[in-house]
C-alpha cells in the first residue's frame, strides 16, 4: 500500500497531491479577493460539486452549454490548490471560486471586501459515510482501516481539512452578514427549485421561471452523474479509482443509518450536541 503524505498548514492536514504549503499560505495571506468574487465553500463531501453545477448554471442563466463542455474545476477553480490558484489568478472577473478552507485560513483580504460566500452544510453523519467511501477510492487520502476508526478520527477532528465542528462554527459566525448565504444539502435535496430561487436572490441574478427550471433540471443528480465534466470519470485511475466505487455515489440523505451502530449513533449525538452548543441555528438533522 502506498504511503500517503499530507501537507500541514496551521495544524490542519491537506492532501499533498493538490495542496502545497506555498499555495495554502499564499491563499491565506496574499490572495486578493475581489468584490465581485463568489465563493462556494464547504467541508468536504457536503455538496461541493453540486453547488458548483448550480452556480455555473445560474451564471449561464440556465443554459447547460458551459457545464457540459468545460470541466467543473476550470469553471469554478479550487483556488487554494496549486493548479486552482493559477487558474484563479488568470480568471477574468467575475470569478466563481471554491474551497474547503476553514474560516480562519480563508484569504485575509476577504474581510474588507463585499465578495459573497455560499456555504453548504450537510448532516455530519452522512458526511462521515461519504468521506469514508471517498477515502477508499481517492489515492491522495489514507485508506481507512475501519469505519469505526474513521468515525473516531472524524469526531476528533483528525481527518484531512480538520474538524467538521470547527469548520461549521467558524463559518456560521458569519450567518447574519449580508454577503454570507448558507444552505444545507438536505434543503437542496428537498426543494431544489426554491433553493435555486433563494440563491438567485442572494446573487442578484434575475432568472425567469424557464431559466430556473433549466438550472434545476441540469443540476439533478442524474444529469450530474452522466456529465463527464463533473463526475470525475476523466480523472486517471491513479488519482481516482472508480472501480472501487462511484465518485457521485448515492446523493441521498440519511445513508448514515445503514452504517452506524446504535452505540456509534449515541456517541455521535453526545459529541455533536456538546460541540454545537451556543450556535443558535437549527439544522434539518437536528430534529430528532
Amino acid at each position: 500500500m502506498m504511503q500517503v503524505h499530507y501537507v500541514m498548514y496551521e495544524g490542519i492536514k491537506f492532501p499533498s497531491a493538490y495542496n502545497s504549503e506555498h499555495s495554502l499560505s499564499f491563499t491565506h495571506n496574499e490572495f486578493q479577493v475581489r468584490d465581485d468574487d463568489i465563493f462556494n465553500v464547504t467541508y468536504p463531501k457536503s455538496g461541493t460539486v453540486w453547488m458548483t453545477e448550480i452556480l455555473s448554471l445560474i451564471r449561464s442563466r440556465g443554459c447547460p452549454g458551459w457545464n457540459r463542455t468545460v470541466l467543473n474545476s476550470d469553471r469554478v477553480p479550487w483556488f487554494s490548490t496549486r493548479l486552482g490558484l493559477e487558474s484563479a489568478l488568470s480568471y477574468l472577473p467575475p470569478r466563481l471560486l471554491t474551497c474547503h478552507l476553514p474560516r480562519h485560513i480563508f484569504p485575509k483580504s476577504f474581510s474588507s471586501s463585499s465578495a459573497k460566500v455560499i456555504y453548504t452544510l450537510r448532516d455530519p453523519r452522512d458526511v462521515v459515510v461519504s468521506s469514508y467511501y471517498f477515502s477508499k477510492m481517492c489515492n491522495s487520502y489514507e485508506d481507512p482501516t475501519s469505519f469505526e476508526q474513521f468515525l473516531r478520527d472524524f469526531l476528533n477532528g483528525e481527518l484531512p481539512h480538520g474538524s467538521w465542528f470547527e469548520h461549521v462554527r467558524g463559518w456560521m459566525e458569519m450567518k447574519d452578514k449580508e454577503n454570507f448565504f448558507f444552505i444545507t444539502y438536505e434543503e437542496l435535496k428537498q426543494d431544489l427549485h426554491s433553493s435555486v430561487r433563494r440563491l438567485c436572490r442572494f446573487l442578484g441574478q434575475d432568472l425567469d421561471d424557464d431559466a430556473i427550471s433549466s438550472v434545476v433540471q441540469n443540476a439533478s443528480f442524474m444529469s450530474m452523474r452522466e456529465n463527464p465534466m463533473c463526475n470525475s470519470i476523466l480523472l486517471p485511475t491513479d488519482i481516482m479509482d472508480q472501480t472501487k466505487g462511484q465518485f457521485l455515489r448515492k446523493g441521498i440523505c440519511g445513508d448514515w443509518e445503514n452504517h452506524f451502530t446504535v452505540a456509534q449513533s449515541e456517541t455521535f449525538d453526545r459529541i455533536y450536541w456538546e460541540r454545537m452548543q451556543g450556535l443558535n441555528v437549527t439544522f434539518p438533522w437536528d430534529q430528532h
